[in-house]
């Protein structure tokens, strides 16, 4: 049975397993662990930034999915991260679950009204998961000088305690 829940610092190992497997769906996207400093305690990385990791976990404690919020340097906004799903569970609405869950706590306890992301330029399905839940694409890439070279798009939208749901 699969589950969100909080995350952990020991879920690290098993997220950097998520991210490696969604990065080899992708040419020239290799997951490079020391890329990746938070996973050495992934919860504590989120707390001390004012969020909140989740993760999908499988009865046997894998992980299968994930996202995290985060306090932006603007006060009235949350930044999300590390929104991955294992390919098996893509379509299920797990995403939906997740995305919901993190867009309730920064409007919530964080009381953001924006949440913003950056997403790989290669990402392209999870750019229309992002499209269909209301953000919108903003100007210019953001460059990341890693192994793979990547160049990120960034996306928006904004969000209140109210209404949660995407925009029709």
């Amino acid at each position: 049975m699969l589950s969100i829940r909080q995350a952990t610092d020991a879920d690290g190992a098993p997220l950097a397993r998520l991210i490696a497997t969604v990065f080899a769906e992708y040419e020239n996207c290799p997951f490079v662990p020391e890329e990746f400093p938070e996973l050495a305690a992934p919860a504590t990385h989120y707390a001390t930034r004012g969020g909140r990791l989740w993760v999908v976990s499988g009865d046997d404690a894998s992980v299968l999915g994930s996202i995290a919020v985060a306090r932006h340097h603007r006060p009235d906004t949350a930044e999300l991260f590390k929104v991955y799903l294992s390919p098996a569970l893509r379509g299920t609405g797990l995403s939906g679950r997740l995305l919901e869950t993190a867009l309730d706590h920064a409007a919530g306890p964080m009381g953001a009204r924006r949440v913003e992301l950056w997403s790989d330029s290669r990402f392209a399905r999870g750019h229309a998961f992002y499209a269909k839940h209301g953000f919108a694409r903003m100007a210019g890439l953001r460059a990341l000088h890693d192994v793979a070279e990547t160049l990120e798009f960034g996306f928006s939208r904004s969000i209140s305690s109210r209404s949660l749901e995407a925009p029709a």
